[in-house]
């Protein structure tokens, strides 16, 4: 009769045997459905390679043609800096009578072009005339009376030295001899004064030019001072105009000045050493060449070309791009012409062109028209423009 432990071990033996056969089966199907799968992916691939090498290659991009220059370093650019004034006159003058009186003739009239030394305007002098004529008068009834008393002392002269007068007696006529002399010598003075005022009662232009301003129309009576007429000099206007302390003055000498749509060539006439208190500016004179016809009190700028020293190349205006964070960029092609972009500081903007200032290796070109049409990193084809 078997024991329990017998019985026992020959349950567990065949237990085991089942449990590794099953694990065997399992890895055998897991092994199968691997290369299966290994076969699918391997004979898919291939598939797929054959079709592609069925389809023909697509041709290569084209390579875009743009414009570009080439690069020049500068190691300065000029700035034109414009500046207002105006034109004036280079002599103008008020002109009025120094003495008072009433006004008898005035002989222009506003716009007359006049010369120098030209009668421009008469006081009556009528009362000048009587009083010239009195001490006329007076003076030749002096001068009788010092013919006299010239012969008076030439006779008691005579007499003294013969001995029938005294010395008194020739004193007495030289001291009236000396009296009717210094009124003489008043009389001539007063005759001098006389003329004087004559002559001050004319008014003479004095330079030639045009009459600006006519005051008085005649008759009036004037004041010493009163203004009668205006003249200015028309035949070399000049250009006042402020000056920055920050200009040279050596620029000055000679500039380009433009009223209205005119350009002139003008020369720097002065230049006061002073500062304005307002503009805080040195006043320069500037005289225009040739003589132009210009008004009195137009507009005038000034063009100083102004250097400075920075080095840096021109780029037009349409070639920057703005970049992150404010600043300015470029498209520029490399000595491979493949498309870079880099980053420039702008130092002068003019109407179609920059003065900038970046980085550029040599062999460098500019994209200088149609940056819109490449990216960063594209080939490019160009040819180098003027």
């Amino acid at each position: 009769m078997s024991s329990p432990a017998d019985l026992s071990t020959e349950t567990t033996k065949p237990n085991l045997f089942s449990r590794m056969l099953r694990g065997i089966v399992r890895l055998l199907v897991t092994i199968c459905f691997i290369a299966v799968a290994a076969a699918a992916v391997y004979l898919g691939a291939s598939e797929l390679n054959r079709r592609a090498d069925a389809v023909p290659s697509p041709e290569a991009a084209a390579v875009t043609p743009v414009s570009a220059t080439l690069i020049t370093s500068e190691s300065a650019y000029t700035v034109d800096r414009v500046f207002i004034g105006q034109v004036e006159p280079q002599r103008s003058a008020d002109i009025s009578f120094e003495l008072n009186g009433t006004l008898d003739h005035i002989l222009v009239d506003e716009g007359d072009e006049v010369a120098k030394g030209q009668l421009l305007a008469t006081l009556d002098v009528a009362l000048l005339e009587v009083e010239r004529e009195r001490l006329s008068a007076s003076r030749d009834a002096i001068a009788a009376q010092l013919a006299f008393a010239k012969k008076t002392v030439e006779r008691n002269a005579k007499l003294i030295e013969q001995g029938f007068t005294s010395q008194a007696r020739l004193d007495e006529a030289v001291s009236q001899q000396d009296e009717l002399l210094s009124r003489i010598g008043e009389l001539d003075a007063g005759l001098r004064d006389v003329t004087v005022r004559i002559a001050k009662s004319s008014i003479e232009a004095p330079f030639a030019g045009q009459i600006t301003a006519r005051h008085v129309d005649g008759g009036e009576t004037l004041r010493s001072g009163q203004l009668v007429l205006g003249i200015v000099e028309v035949v070399s206007p000049q250009v006042r105009i402020g000056i920055p302390l920050d200009v040279d003055p050596a620029l000055l000498s000679d500039v380009e000045i433009k009223i209205e749509d005119q350009s002139y060539r003008a020369d720097l006439a002065t230049l006061r050493p002073d500062i304005d208190p307002v503009t805080r500016t040195r006043t320069a004179l500037f005289d225009l060449r040739n003589r132009p016809d210009v008004a009195f009190g137009q507009t005038a700028r000034v063009h100083v070309l102004d250097p400075v020293q920075n080095a840096g190349t021109w780029v037009p205006t349409t070639s920057l791009k703005e970049g992150t964070r404010g600043q300015w960029t470029l498209l520029v092609a490399d000595a491979q012409k493949t498309v870079r972009l880099t980053t420039v500081e702008v130092l002068h903007a003019e109407d179609d062109r920059v003065f900038v200032r970046g980085v550029f290796p040599e062999g460098t070109v500019l994209i200088d028209q149609g940056p819109q049409r490449v990216t960063v990193g594209q080939r490019v084809d160009f040819s180098i423009g003027e």
